[in-house]
């Protein structure tokens, strides 16, 4: 037997791993995205839970307030208190130093130049349109969120 030949094979690889079920690797990495997923989802539930006390703060104090003039004077009332909580200072700016702090960044100027001039005087005038009121309140509230927002 000198002679005979030996058949020789390939090489065969074993067959490749199923992907079911993953490494124990890929469970962690998915148990930490769920987990983050869950965590983030609190933050913002929390987040929308805490605006809507804002709001319904800011609601709740326009409440008592029946004429036009009685309802700008407590916006500006709320928007001074929610300045104070800010900076200590805030609450003492009169005319349009206020209106400008209430404009902050913003570039359309919504208090200094738009309807939120009411709030200069709207509180001391007998008769005040309920109109420019209902423009100035949604200018207001959101201010107002934004200012009680925690940081």
């Amino acid at each position: 037997m000198v002679g005979a030949t030996l058949v020789l094979r390939d090489i065969h690889q074993p067959p490749a791993p199923p992907w079911w079920p993953p490494a124990p690797g890929w469970w962690w990495l998915a148990a930490g995205i769920v987990l983050i997923g869950l965590i983030a989802l609190a933050l913002h539930l929390r987040r929308r839970r805490h605006q809507a006390v804002r709001a319904r703060l800011f609601d709740s104090g326009l409440k008592p307030a029946r004429t036009p003039a009685e309802q700008v004077a407590a916006m500006s009332e709320l928007l001074r208190r929610a300045a104070r909580e800010r900076d200590p200072d805030a609450d003492r700016l009169q005319g349009d130093a206020w209106l400008e702090r209430l404009d902050g960044n913003d570039p359309a100027k919504p208090f200094s130049t738009g309807p939120g001039r009411l709030l200069l005087d709207g509180a001391f005038r007998p008769d005040v349109d309920p109109q420019q009121v209902e423009a100035v309140r949604p200018l207001a509230r959101a201010r107002f969120l934004q200012w009680t927002a925690r940081r």
